[in-house]
């Protein structure tokens, strides 16, 4: 399954005014379009696929605020067909012998590890530039971005041509950022919105009562870890790499012997999955830094957050009002505090 990224967009006075534009223009043609999901439901011009798709919307939106605590306001209540399968792509960059990404500030989302384009073409060629300046870049397409509750975001085409499960996760994982989220931290905002997407979906797919859907999607998710821990792995060998003494050189090479053994290590992994090559198309390309981050920012700590919320006994108005607090520690007491066995107890 395509990794799902959720892009955010910042408003205000900047010197970088043509990225400001698109930004703002892009949205704000979404948002003129929007149609309220009932109003599509009823019309009669309206495919009877796309009606029960958006009936399942309609039903997921609202079992997200009664059973995952998750704002309950005018966000994906209204539709959009955009004419594209992706809304925005993102652009990430790192240093070439370094895994500390380039980081772009906004007025609204703080410091972000990524950027984000309504259009294709901006995107790449702002990855060229970058890429000419000596950045591992990566461009990366996302169904849906967050506007943090700044606005009513539409349900577009883009989640609603999914898959029951995929839809629902979405629309979990972009709530999840209005829940909670934390200025100039990509990591831990991306993969707490990841754990209350991966735990909704479960909970939706319980209370349809169908153990075969539980059991697939639960297969997905087991392969999906396994898919980020290669990453991670691989992440940790080349900062071996990148931190040793050897000349640049050498550590260019390095890193392509790393990345060739992550190839491979790839394929030994399908034999247990049973071949499934839906990881396939990620290794399409050029591999670098970049592209192994776009996957790190959104599996980092997913698993300790879910352990989190399994601590808060399920419940997730504890598990959010848990995940405040250690947000507003600083950085590197949030690490400690999601490390090992995280514990519910709230200082309020």
């Amino acid at each position: 399954m395509m990794l799902l990224a959720a892009s955010t967009l910042a408003f205000g006075a900047c010197s970088h005014l043509a990225y400001y534009h698109q930004a703002v223009s892009g949205h704000m043609d979404i948002m003129s379009r929007r149609e309220p999901v009932d109003a599509v439901i009823a019309d009669a011009s309206t495919s009877p696929e796309l009606v029960e798709r958006l009936a399942r919307a309609r039903e997921l939106r609202e079992f997200a605020s009664h059973e995952l605590s998750l704002p309950d306001n005018g966000s994906y209540r209204s539709y959009v067909d955009i004419g594209r399968d992706v809304v925005t792509w993102n652009v990430f960059a790192v240093p070439e012998l370094s895994l500390t990404p380039k980081q772009w500030c906004f007025p609204i989302a703080g410091c972000v590890a990524y950027r984000g384009y309504f259009r294709e073409e901006d995107a790449r060629n702002y990855a060229r530039r970058l890429g000419g300046e000596g950045w591992d870049v990566h461009v990366g397409g996302a169904a849906a971005y967050s506007t943090l509750g700044w606005f009513d975001d539409p349900l577009l085409n883009t989640v609603v041509d999914r898959g029951e499960a995929s839809m629902a996760g979405v629309i979990f994982h972009e709530l999840a950022h209005q829940r909670l989220y934390i200025d100039d931290d990509t990591s831990f905002n991306e993969s707490f919105a990841v754990a209350v997407q991966q735990a909704g979906v479960q909970r939706w797919l319980a209370s349809q009562g169908s153990q075969a859907r539980i059991e697939g999607y639960q297969r997905y998710l087991r392969i999906r870890q396994d898919f980020v821990a290669l990453v991670h792995r691989t992440r940790e060998v080349l900062a071996e790499v990148y931190g040793g003494d050897e000349s640049d050189g050498r550590k260019r090479r390095r890193k392509a012997e790393v990345l060739a053994n992550m190839r491979r290590s790839l394929e030994a992994l399908k034999e247990t999955w049973g071949g499934y090559p839906g990881y396939d198309p990620w290794f399409d390309g050029d591999m670098n830094n970049a592209r192994l981050l776009s996957v790190f920012l959104y599996g980092d700590k997913v698993a300790a957050f879910l352990d989190l919320l399994e601590a808060c006994g399920g419940d997730f108005a504890r598990f959010y009002a848990r995940g405040r607090e250690i947000g507003a520690q600083e950085p590197g007491q949030r690490t400690v505090a999601l490390t090992g066995r995280p514990h519910c107890d709230t200082g309020t």
